[in-house]
């Protein structure tokens, strides 16, 4: 007898069967049209990514993946209990020189933390951000299949890509796939821009402030990166009628208390920003008390609990013996399915993957194909290698270089990543199928969670690394499949 997991999990594999058949059988003179269009929409509506001062239109791929609403149920669970585990990270961080040892930060950005950490985060600690996981949708055993990856807790990318891509898939590959199928039924999932709306209105609530002018705080001049904030401004502009700015933090100023942006009062602020780039602006001698005062008096969206964002937090929830101290066995249960083993890099005995205590830098040489090895602080995809590509010369040499950087390194479990084919046109017009890696992030609320899936292909999957969006629709179990179909 199957399992409710397993039989979700069948019809998640008939569900993506029968789009994937419904997408086949569409022509292909209408499918190169199709993709075109896609991608002249992606541009209109400004999915797109800087590189070096120019713009490229971010690939929207153009089958859509799907997941039923039992798994987003499930997903929505997991993703809350471990933010809500990660944002007891700087409570266990003040109290705990084990763990401040796993997630140290560089003396100044410590203070920063120390100083804007009080009663008022510990009661109302707002935290928007995403959980990069690897999951496939379409395997009976596919909630063994959901490993987290790393956390991402503020300034995450998506917030435009995800919605506006969800909504081109609707509107112009939905209809050509319920004209071969007329039992398909695919809706977009939660507006990650609602999400976050509603988080800031629920704390300002909290904080006894109105939520009247909100200002999106990012660096302007960087050469490279998504272009996302000023479409996000106008969109809450639009929506909720709110006083909407995008300034960079030099653009602020203080005046009795109160923070300012272009001579109007800010009341909350969201960042992609973090504190170590902030002491870098002051190192050149640029202000930024406007921005400190916005974390002190728990302003910012999100929190100074992100300054712990980095991928040694999985080292906390996977250390068995630190996790009995501060976590309930529910929660541990959840970090012993979900969160890969990860671990800093040092020359020391820790548990070991098979729960045994053992040398960590032998275990690391020895397994080197089951391991990734990355920066613990970086994003984007940036330096991470995988053992199973290298060579046991070529990954002692990368071991040792992690040991004596000073910016530390993490070693993690390899995880399956799930591999679909998504169409492509060929240099001579042809459109047919590649494999592409799949990456999942979830950006969870009380409210519920929206999912950015990424495809590459390169097993590093992000956009930074010209990967592209996969939309994932949400769907309702429909009949049995039929024979395949071929581009």
């Amino acid at each position: 007898m199957l399992t409710p997991a397993e039989e979700q999990g069948l019809s998640g594999l008939n569900l993506a069967g029968r789009v994937r058949q419904a997408f086949y059988r569409i022509p292909e003179s209408a499918l190169s049209d199709l993709m075109r269009r896609i991608q002249e929409s992606a541009f209109e509506r400004h999915l797109v990514y800087i590189r070096d001062g120019k713009i490229d239109t971010i690939n929207v791929l153009a089958c859509p993946l799907t997941v039923l609403s039992e798994q987003v149920a499930y997903v929505h669970s997991v993703s809350l209990t471990i933010l809500r585990a990660l944002k007891q990270l700087p409570e266990i961080y003040l109290q705990d020189f084990g763990v401040r040892e796993i997630l140290k930060i560089p003396e100044e950005e410590e203070r920063w933390l120390f100083s804007c950490w009080g009663k008022s985060q510990q009661e109302n600690d707002p935290v928007f951000g995403r959980l990069d996981a690897l999951v496939d949708f379409t395997r009976p055993t596919w909630k063994q299949s959901l490993r987290f990856v790393e956390p991402n807790l503020s300034g995450i990318g998506g917030l435009h890509l995800v919605p506006t891509s969800e909504r081109i898939l609707a509107e112009l590959v939905v209809p050509l796939l319920r004209e071969q199928d007329s039992q398909l039924q695919l809706e977009v999932g939660q507006d990650m821009r609602d999400l976050l709306m509603q988080e800031v209105l629920d704390h300002s609530q909290a904080i006894g402030r109105p939520a009247r002018t909100i200002c999106f705080v990012e660096p302007k001049d960087g050469g490279s990166g998504t272009d996302e904030q000023e479409a996000l401004a106008r969109h809450f502009h639009d929506r909720f009628g709110l006083v909407v700015f995008h300034a960079d933090p030099r653009e602020l100023g203080l005046k009795d208390g109160e923070v300012y942006c272009g001579g109007a009062l800010v009341d909350l602020a969201y960042r992609d920003y973090s504190v170590n780039d902030l002491l870098r602006l002051a190192e050149g001698g640029e202000g930024v008390e406007s921005m400190r005062t916005l974390f002190l008096q728990n302003r910012m969206i999100s929190s100074i609990t992100a300054e712990l964002d980095q991928k040694s937090c999985w080292e906390v929830f996977t250390d068995p013996v630190i996790a009995s101290r501060y976590f309930s066995a529910d929660e541990r249960q959840i970090f012993r399915r979900h969160i890969l083993w990860t671990r800093i890099v040092s020359d020391r005995k820790t548990t070991l993957p098979d729960g045994q205590s053992g040398g960590l830098l032998d275990f690391i040489r020895r397994e080197h194909e089951y391991l990734v090895l990355k920066p613990n602080r970086s994003y984007g995809g940036h330096g991470v290698l995988l053992g199973h590509s290298m060579t046991q010369s070529e990954w002692d040499t990368a071991i040792e270089s992690a040991l004596k950087d000073g910016e530390r390194w993490v070693v993690q479990q390899l995880a399956s990543i799930p591999v679909y084919e998504f169409p492509v046109i060929s240099p001579d017009g042809v459109v047919h199928a590649e494999p592409f890696h799949t990456v999942m992030g979830f950006a969870a609320t009380k409210d519920g969670v929206s999912i950015l899936g990424r495809a590459s292909q390169k097993q590093v999957v992000n956009v930074a690394l010209r990967g592209g969006i996969c939309g994932v629709l949400r769907g309702h179990p429909v009949g049995g499949l039929q024979g395949p179909g071929r581009w």
